[in-house]
């Protein structure tokens, strides 16, 4: 079952306030000021929606790290067809839309996440297509692939690296946004930036972490 976009965008703007993630100051989102409160309202009043955990209503440290470059170099996507896969709250791929890319293609499995891409984008003036669905094994359609934090479990971590190297083997560029998570991959990457990014200690248990963006190497 899935949420109606009316219900979904109530839902978002009740339990969310909008602001910049700290080292994005660019871009505006709407996101949870604690964590405790939306994980509780999402059980409670989402429950019958089978929908997952809001992920979405948080920017998480890998993700403004790879948002943060692609701001400061936009001859990284300007003009190419971009790709923020498991996209959130759309922060890469509003990043990319602002830096210039051609066309960016949004893609979350969650369709709460999907709602708030929207809003977000339009926050941001920007427009993005938006999927709800799980497209690993399928084709990219990008030339550049922005994936951020997506390595915190092992199963979803190994099936969506050996379709990544995929597409680079295809001639896509895949940049990896993440800030040592379990399943971030050991080899097969060149680091090309890092960034200290402000965070939680109800999110991630310190106040700040250190996240690299990474290329997936051939």
């Amino acid at each position: 079952m899935t949420l109606d976009p009316a219900s979904a965008e109530l839902f978002i703007r009740r339990h969310t306030v909008i602001a910049s993630p700290p080292i994005v100051p660019e871009v505006s989102l709407y996101l949870a000021t604690e964590i405790t409160p939306i994980w509780q309202a999402t059980e409670a009043e989402l429950a019958a929606a089978e929908v997952p955990p809001p992920f979405w209503a948080f920017a998480w440290a890998g993700g403004q790290a790879l948002a943060r470059h692609v701001l400061d170099h936009p001859d990284l996507v300007a003009g190419r067809r971009v790709l923020d896969f498991g996209s959130g709250s759309g922060l890469c791929g509003i990043a990319a839309a602002l830096a210039g890319a051609a066309c960016v293609r949004a893609v979350d499995i969650d369709s709460i996440a999907c709602a708030v891409i929207g809003i977000n984008a339009a926050l941001n003036g920007v427009v993005l297509e938006i999927e709800s669905a799980d497209i690993i094994d399928g084709p990219t359609r990008a030339d550049l692939i922005l994936v951020g934090d997506m390595c915190y479990e092992k199963p979803l971590a190994a099936r969506l690296l050996r379709w990544l190297r995929q597409a680079v083997a295809q001639g896509a560029i895949v940049l990896l946004g993440d800030p040592g998570r379990n399943y971030s991959p050991a080899e097969g990457v060149e680091e090309i930036a890092r960034y200290l990014v402000p965070t939680s200690l109800e999110l991630e248990d310190r106040t700040e972490r250190s996240a690299a963006v990474w290329v997936l190497l051939p």
